[in-house]
């Protein structure tokens, strides 16, 4: 039988341990996917931890994840984009740390795009597209994002900035340097952000996307004018400022952008930092490594 990551019951990174599983079978609009790359994203954590037990209700035992990357092993009746064999990644909504999972929307994986690549973009690359495609950004305004040295945020600079969009990025002082290679200006966090996003945005602020749910609304909505253009990832008191939270809602999704991000990273003109990559056996450490905050850049599990 195969193998996979579960867990019986919320706790810490203790509860995650490496079991054999069922082999999947694909429903006709699914593809069962060999795994050979899996992300760990911090909603995993959340999840394992019984954080959004009410968002997110769950029945034991649980594979967690949702991003991977793999070879096409079997195609459900219906599906005709994708045969087996193919190289493909995208969402697994049955949990992705594993050596199999089924996919609905397999998407093809170009050739010189990285297992461990592909697998940390699906998740990371359509949030930040999502986010730049609700502001409505134009060549010339200028964008504030939050956290901009994150996973998310670090992409919403790249693709921002690729767009001719003037970006301020705001990031702890370990990480100004990164952020400004990644094409923004950038300014420190902490007491006195705003004042110092006003220094650097002479021209002032079009919109701005917090990926970092630190309570910056309230300086964000009046740097921007209004709540119109700001919009959160992270911060669920959003409603409480009139600004747009978004993610909750699976059909406010962007599809089309993992195949357009695909390329743009294929072409190395997307950088998706990964950090580290560990055995899908040791699921426990690289949770224990996004709890502690010890990650510069995605974690990938290697079934």
């Amino acid at each position: 039988m195969p193998t996979a990551v579960t867990f019986d019951r919320f706790g810490g990174p203790e509860v995650l341990t490496l079991t054999e599983v069922p082999l999947p079978g694909p429903a006709p609009h699914e593809v069962r996917v060999k795994i050979r790359a899996a992300a760990v994203n911090p909603l995993d954590n959340k999840i394992r931890r019984g954080d959004l037990a009410d968002a997110f209700p769950v029945h034991f035992p649980v594979v967690p994840g949702v991003d991977a990357a793999g070879v096409v092993d079997a195609v459900g009746a219906d599906v005709t984009e994708v045969a087996v064999g193919d190289e493909v990644f995208g969402v697994t909504p049955a949990g992705s740390y594993a050596e199999y999972a089924v996919m609905p929307a397999p998407v093809p994986k170009p050739a010189a795009l990285p297992w461990e690549t592909a697998a940390a973009l699906p998740t990371v690359g359509e949030t930040a597209f999502r986010a730049l495609k609700h502001l409505g950004l134009a060549a010339g305004e200028t964008l504030l994002v939050h956290g901009a040295a994150g996973s998310v945020g670090s992409i919403a600079v790249q693709l921002a900035a690729a767009r001719g969009v003037t970006v301020i990025g705001t990031a702890s002082t370990r990480d100004l340097e990164r952020v400004e290679a990644l094409g923004a200006q950038a300014v420190a966090y902490g007491p006195g952000w705003a004042e110092r996003v006003r220094e650097a945005a002479a021209q002032g602020v079009d919109a701005v996307f917090d990926t970092s749910g630190a309570g910056v609304l309230p300086e964000s909505v009046e740097l921007a004018g209004g709540p119109g253009r700001v919009i959160t990832i992270a911060d669920m008191n959003a409603a409480r400022y009139g600004v747009r939270f978004t993610g909750m809602d699976p059909a406010d999704r962007a599809p089309e952008a993992l195949p357009e991000l695909a390329d743009l990273a294929a072409s190395g003109r997307l950088t998706v930092e990964v950090w580290r990559t560990y055995p899908l056996a040791e699921a426990a450490r690289a949770h224990d490594d996004v709890d502690h905050r010890r990650n510069h850049g995605k974690i990938v599990l290697l079934p």
